[in-house]
């Protein structure tokens, strides 16, 4: 169902930059502004300064963080910093970590997918809301560089099996890229060109489904842009570099992929409203507090222990008890106002529906980019609360892998930032360039 090919991918000159660990990112969404800055700094050549460029007091139309990324890019390829593969390549990718005080390893292949508009039952597959601030930030630097700068993360299901064994031998030889991310994330990389072990891999994803796990704003913009040149291009073969975006694809079985929460942040409420709504919650939630522990961290760990014991429908709320976490735990047979069957049994889809929505009055894309913010951090949560800078802290549990590929299945779609997969594949370890060879 999905076609993905070898693409020649621009990437950095390790005898220009060196350590390739300077000049990567984490993918753009999340980059805190203080994050962005330090990346900005940390070398003259960090991928930031093309895929996520500081905006100026004095930008105009004419130099903006749109063009200066292009002039940038511009620049770098003709001084040689990027340089284009020799051949058409898969790249077969190694994510190396630490998570639960354990070293864990999971392999995903970069590839250049076909596009195609997002109908249900198609061959790529959304799971995830997406907003108009960032769709038309991702379209500008589209326009501005010609280039799918950070990857899009799809998942397979594939048998529970690893995507290296597609490639026996591949990762006996050195990479050609290795970075660490600023989170002691290694990733390590190898070109695949071989016509045999590409078409393989071909043969096996033409079969499945590509489900977007992160990166829903970067797919509509790609298709966005592919429709724009399509008009500017009548005639136009079909296989022209805007018909395809890069993805790193990963089999959704591996045990290595690790989903983590996002918890929700409000702000902006009247007082008036936050003062009666919890009687509004009883006619569909049970309540049970829970004190705080001797530290933040204590508390944070025992707070999240207890979400991940209640499972299911429940979640915490903070910011209404004093100090105290509210879990609150859905009713059975509760009925929400819109309530697909790929959905109903999700915390984050009630949270949205039923508090968010229909008692805090946050319906639409404008409010929530004005009152809803987002962090995996649960003691950032509660420290937002606590300083005043927020009003309420909703904790969550991460979604489960499975219900990602049943939403997107049934061709419906959670609230936005519903999913944070870890690790994530780092912006510059390669660049699909959208122009002819």
């Amino acid at each position: 169902m999905a076609d993905i090919q070898p693409f020649r991918g621009l990437r950095y000159d390790p005898q220009r930059i060196g350590d390739l660990s300077a000049v990567i990112t984490p993918p753009y969404d999340v980059i805190s502004p203080a994050e962005q800055h330090r990346c900005h700094e940390a070398h003259p050549r960090n991928i930031i300064r093309l895929d996520y460029g500081l905006q100026r007091a004095a930008d105009s139309e004419d130099d903006n963080r749109y063009t200066r990324a292009a002039a940038a890019m511009g620049k770098w390829l003709d001084d040689g910093i990027l340089v284009r593969e020799g051949q058409p390549a898969l790249y077969l990718v190694e994510h190396r970590f630490q998570y639960n005080q354990n070293t864990k390893n999971r392999f995903s292949l970069f590839a250049r997918v076909r596009l195609e508009d997002l109908t249900s039952g198609g061959g790529i597959r959304p799971h995830e809301r997406t907003m108009k601030g960032p769709s038309d930030d991702r379209l500008l630097l589209l326009r501005a560089c010609n280039a799918n700068l950070s990857p899009i993360m799809g998942l397979f299901r594939h048998r529970g099996e690893g995507i290296d064994g597609l490639f026996p031998g591949a990762t006996d030889g050195k990479p050609i890229a290795s970075a660490t991310d600023s989170e002691g994330v290694t990733c390590n990389m190898w070109a695949i060109s071989d016509k045999r072990d590409i078409d393989v891999a071909r043969g096996l994803l033409a079969e499945k489904p590509i489900y977007i796990a992160d990166g829903h704003h970067r797919y509509s913009t790609a298709l966005t842009y592919m429709h724009e040149q399509r008009d500017r291009h009548p005639g136009a073969g079909g296989d022209e570099g805007y018909n395809f975006v890069m993805m790193t694809l990963t089999p959704a079985e591996d045990p290595n992929l690790i989903m983590l929460p996002t918890h929700r942040l409000v702000r902006g409420l009247n007082p008036k409203l936050l003062a009666h709504v919890k009687q509004e919650w009883s006619a569909y939630f049970d309540q049970e507090l829970h004190r705080p522990l001797a530290t933040p961290g204590e508390t944070i760990t025992g707070w999240t222990a207890e979400l991940a014991r209640e499972g299911g429908t429940t979640f915490g709320l903070y910011g209404l008890d004093g100090d105290s976490l509210c879990l609150l735990r859905a009713r059975p047979g509760m009925m929400l106002p819109v309530q697909p069957s790929a959905l109903g049994d999700l915390d984050v889809f009630i949270l949205h529906q039923v508090i968010l929505k229909q008692m805090l009055g946050i319906d639409g894309a404008e409010i929530e980019e004005q009152c809803l913010a987002y962090t995996r951090d649960g003691e950032e949560a509660i420290a937002g609360v606590d300083s005043g800078e927020y009003q309420l802290a909703f904790l969550l549990n991460p979604t489960p892998i499975s219900s990602v590929l049943a939403v997107a299945d049934a061709g419906v779609r959670m609230p936005q930032k519903s999913t944070y997969f870890h690790p994530k594949t780092p912006t510059g370890m390669v660049i699909n360039p959208l122009w002819d060879d």
